[in-house]
């Protein structure tokens, strides 16, 4: 499915492609703009050292150090690995405008960001699990 690759250059499918190589709920996620529910993530409780990656392109995006209990029910990290493995920008989708997280590699829809997050950064990344794919540090 995706590849251990963390070069900035751009990953360009078809809808085809994408609908091909990730499953429902992934697709869903990513290429959708979707949500799965609150509490049904597979990494929402994961407390293992490692990575979490793009479930589309393998890029590094979030670090277990990083990740923390928000009691929302999703994946919460402070901050991304780097300021370049994801972008943001702004999702009027729904009545609140939010900020949208999005893999800067493939543009994956991730999740959204909100001020409400624990310091040094005061941001909460709410990930969806299926948007992300776990490198054990033993990996």
């Amino acid at each position: 499915m995706s590849e251990k690759n963390n070069s900035r250059e751009k990953v360009v499918k078809s809808d085809a492609e994408w609908r091909e190589e990730l499953d429902e709920m992934a697709y869903y996620v990513t290429r959708q703009h979707g949500t799965e529910r609150a509490f049904t993530g597979e990494y929402n409780d994961k407390k293992d050292p490692g990575t979490f990656r793009c479930v589309c392109c393998g890029q590094s995006l979030f670090g277990s150090q990083h990740k923390y209990d928000s009691g929302s029910g999703w994946p919460s990290f402070f901050q991304p690995l780097d300021d370049e493995s994801v972008v943001k920008r702004i999702d009027r989708s729904l009545v609140v405008e939010r900020e949208e997280v999005l893999c800067s590699r493939c543009d994956a829809h991730l999740g959204h960001v909100f001020p409400d997050g624990p310091q040094p950064t005061g941001q909460r990344y709410c990930i969806n699990s299926a948007a992300l794919q776990f490198e054990d540090e033993g990996d």
